[in-house]
């Protein structure tokens, strides 16, 4: 099987190499307004970002950079074919304004966008990133009133665009090929995830006859993209991230086997993943393997024993719970060759021995 994997430097606000209800699913981590890391960049969008921040006017940025942001969800509304879904990575943010401290609820803000543009929100997943650091609480310590509950959480926003239609699902080999586990199931579509740990935003830093790299990515853990991927498509279908960054939701596809387009405006992103890409074919194969390994470990404890599972996978030599994971097929990645910003991936069967 062969995926092709597309990425282009520009501003995703205009996605003009992609045509209309030609993208399945969308699974991105944008820059979080009224972050501060991310003041600069959404001041060099709209310089009336810029110029309310200096007025300590935070409601104003606020809502300016959430117009930014709907650019670009305007033209994901474009492309993602009916009832495609689009997943969204997003924090709130919390921050000092002049005397006052408050929360600016970006999941709010996105969530509403959504909403009046003809799609469906579905249960949204916590992301639950917790923290061991001793001085984690803000405001008055022990005293009350004037203590700020501590944010450990970011959100996973599902939409599906359009209603629901039952046709317009595959009924396909690949998609009885790309079933996950009984057991995955369970885990992966709880609505609060604490078993992820965050990804460190701080980047290597270009050499000194290099521009330098932005300081910080918003970057976000490959299990996240890897885990939406094979929730909501299956193999060969389109992945669209208009936020690239590093490039972890291309990662995450081309170990699920589905093709991916990404958007990014800084080209000297590539660097670093090209030389994760470089890793790839052996963290295919070691996640392949964690999923088959645990998935025969609960067969063991499951109840008393592969005496009580009623079915068998086709592909593989063991049991499985239900009807549907009898086609389960893990592939890994063959080989890849890249040509500019093009990257074409041939994948086999994973062998589990």
């Amino acid at each position: 099987m062969e995926t092709i994997h597309k990425v282009y430097f520009r501003d995703s606000s205009e996605m003009c190499e992609l045509e209309s209800d030609s993208v399945n699913l969308m699974v991105t981590s944008p820059p979080y307004p009224m972050i501060e890391m991310w003041d600069s960049l959404f001041s060099s969008l709209n310089v009336e970002i810029k110029e309310a921040l200096e007025a300590v006017d935070g409601k104003t940025a606020f809502n300016l950079m959430h117009e930014e942001l709907n650019k670009v969800w305007n033209e994901v509304s474009r492309v993602l074919k009916p009832s495609g879904i689009a997943c969204v990575n997003i924090g709130d943010a919390t921050r000092r304004i002049g005397k006052n401290f408050q929360l600016f609820p970006n999941h709010v803000k996105i969530s509403n966008f959504f909403l009046n543009n003809d799609f469906i929100e579905l249960p949204c997943i916590l992301w639950r990133k917790p923290t061991n650091s001793p001085n984690k609480f803000l405001g008055s310590g022990m005293l009350p009133p004037n203590a700020y509950v501590t944010l450990e959480h970011e959100y996973i926003l599902i939409f599906r665009k359009g209603d629901f239609k039952r046709e317009l699902i595959p009924k396909s080999e690949n998609r009885y090929n790309s079933a996950f586990f009984w057991e995955e199931r369970n885990k992966w579509f709880s609505d609060v995830w604490e078993d992820i740990k965050g990804t460190s935003q701080n980047l290597n830093k270009s050499n000194n006859n290099k521009k330098k790299l932005r300081e910080r990515s918003a970057a976000f853990p490959l299990e996240l993209p890897y885990r939406l991927i094979n929730m909501f498509s299956i193999y060969e279908d389109i992945v669209l991230d208009p936020f690239w960054g590093t490039g972890t939701t291309s990662l995450a596809a081309m170990i699920s086997t589905r093709n991916s387009i990404g958007y990014e405006i800084n080209s000297e992103f590539m660097e670093i993943f090209k030389r994760n890409l470089r890793k790839l074919k052996q963290l295919n194969n070691d996640i392949n393997y964690i999923r088959m390994s645990k998935h025969l470990e609960f067969i063991r404890r499951y109840k008393n024993g592969v005496k009580d599972v009623k079915y068998n996978a086709i592909h593989y030599k063991f049991p499985v719970i239900t009807k549907q994971e009898i086609d389960i097929l893990l592939y890994s990645i063959k080989s890849y060759s890249e040509n500019r910003n093009k990257f074409i991936l041939n994948h086999e069967k994973f062998k589990y021995d």
